[in-house]
């Protein structure tokens, strides 16, 4: 059956290709949609008339934190945190066909990911974190992530090298006795910007003389 050029599915019967909402999702995606509807639209407009006013381009007006956290607080109420983490324990144990369509919704305003802590940068940050943190990088970063208390960052691109490709990467970090000493220039840093950013995960090389994919490392290096 061909889909698109160059791009044919052998078996459409085949269960693996079957991209609907699981059953046991549908309940979380309606009631994403129901809070957005019902909270998060009607303070829309306001919180943008708010960020008109700021004095900080970066920053928030205190009206809108006032809003988001109202927003935050309702949400976790409800249920809707976190809901990016596949994990029970601390997500909502969705897979990520199922998180996928709720993305999707969360993408028609702009204030619904971080209303239900489901806001890049600090999703794939989190996730980052839980998999490979340690017992005292989760408690100092992770914890008051879950908990929608600070932001994150992710640094990756450069100026000069096309830096979606992690093998260009020209920032290095040396380590010298027991820190990271690192050298170069990020820019368009995701989250660096968010006066509540606290920690920034950045990619860089710490093997430049291994093979082009296995030279590169993410460090985390704290804001505050």
């Amino acid at each position: 059956m061909a889909i698109g050029p160059g791009l044919h599915i052998e078996d459409p019967t085949d269960p693996s290709l079957d991209l609907t909402m699981s059953e046991g999702a549908r309940p979380v995606y309606d009631q994403v949609r129901t809070f957005i509807a019902d909270e998060v639209e009607p303070v829309t407009l306001e919180f943008h008339r708010l960020g008109a006013e700021r004095s900080d381009h970066w920053g928030y007006h205190p009206g809108q934190m006032e809003i988001l956290d109202g927003l935050k607080t309702k949400a976790r109420e409800v249920g809707l945190w976190n809901l990016f983490l596949p994990d029970s324990e601390t997500g909502e144990g969705l897979s990520n066909l199922d998180y996928a369509y709720i993305a999707s919704e969360l993408g028609k305003n702009p204030l619904a990911s971080e209303s239900l802590n489901c806001s890049a940068p600090d999703t794939g940050n989190m996730e980052v974190l839980e998999r490979v943190g340690t017992p005292e990088q989760k408690k100092r970063w992770l914890e008051p992530l879950l908990n929608g208390e600070i932001r994150s960052a992710y640094a990756m691109t450069e100026p000069d090298v096309a830096s979606s490709d992690a093998k260009t990467l020209a920032c290095r970090a040396v380590l010298d006795g027991d820190e990271w000493v690192i050298n170069g220039t990020k820019y368009y840093i995701s989250g660096a910007g968010d006066p509540r950013c606290k920690v920034m995960i950045t990619m860089l090389q710490t093997s430049p003389d291994g093979p082009p994919h296995r030279r590169q490392s993410q460090i985390l290096v704290p804001i505050d």
